[in-house]
């Protein structure tokens, strides 16, 4: 029937509004600032709130409730992502190894980027992302990357979202950067967090997309195993054979063509 209300399920978009508000809130929200963000009232809130913190999705403190790493958990038991994740860590673990520097990868996540992996430097110093950090595609090595290298379409449903959640967007100057990282392979660029490191990210491709980023946050020191330049290239080898490991294997000739080749 035309017209027609689609199927409503209230309770669950409430829930589902409390989990996307403190995804993007940098801190702890209590009670009052939930329910007047979301123009809900607080006995609304109340149940909800109960409900999400029994079954593990958020968490309450002194200072308010967060989101737990539950629905991050989830996510990642996905088999796509765990193959990836599964394929890339030992990658990851040599590559920290012989650099002596910390290394990450990370993904789309709406129009942010979200770490699941990351390998620390091995010592006593050095400097690493958490996992489950995120921060807006348009505004880190990694983001940028995993932009850059899509297909056309792929690419512009990105930057929509970007232009939703930005309006201060320099798209001209964000898409100069993306066709300079495609072709240069990859992206250098100064960490936009703490000065005194340089972000070397390369894309991991399977079939000419971008999957994932690794980045390595360089660190430079006297006590360096390896130059910036060599470390550039050890993380380009390293995304490139984790792409090259998830890429589907090419079919084998069949057996009726072997024996004719063979004739």
């Amino acid at each position: 029937m035309e017209g027609k209300a689609r199927y409503q399920a209230p309770a669950l978009k409430k829930g589902l509004e409390i989990l996307e508000l403190l995804a993007g809130s940098s801190e702890p929200l209590i009670m009052s600032d939930i329910s007047a963000a979301l123009g809900r009232s607080v006995s609304e809130i109340f149940r909800m709130l109960q409900v999400l913190e029994e079954h593990g999705y958020i968490a309450r403190a002194e200072d308010g409730y967060r989101l737990t790493n539950r629905l991050f958990t989830l996510g990642m038991s996905q088999p796509p992502i765990r193959d990836l994740a599964s394929t890339a860590l030992p990658v990851m673990q040599e590559l920290a190894r012989q650099a002596g520097q910390s290394c990450h990868m990370a993904v789309v996540s709406g129009a942010e980027m979200v770490v699941i992996i990351a390998i620390e430097a091995p010592g006593l110093s050095g400097f690493a992302v958490r996992v489950g950090y995120r921060r807006p595609l348009h505004r880190s090595n990694s983001g940028r990357i995993l932009l850059a290298f899509q297909s056309p379409e792929n690419r512009e449903a990105m930057l929509k979202d970007i232009r939703a959640s930005d309006p201060q967007l320099e798209e001209a100057d964000l898409v100069a950067r993306l066709d300079a990282a495609v072709a240069a392979g990859g992206a250098v660029s100064p960490s936009p967090m703490l000065t005194g490191i340089t972000d070397l990210s390369a894309p991991i491709l399977v079939g000419g997309i971008a999957r994932a980023s690794l980045t390595m946050p360089f660190v430079d020191g006297a006590a360096n195993r390896a130059s910036i330049e060599q470390c550039n290239d050890l993380v380009r080898a390293a995304a490139q054979a984790i792409g090259a490991a998830m890429s589907p294997i090419k079919d084998a000739p069949s057996r009726a063509t072997a024996m004719e080749e063979e004739q």
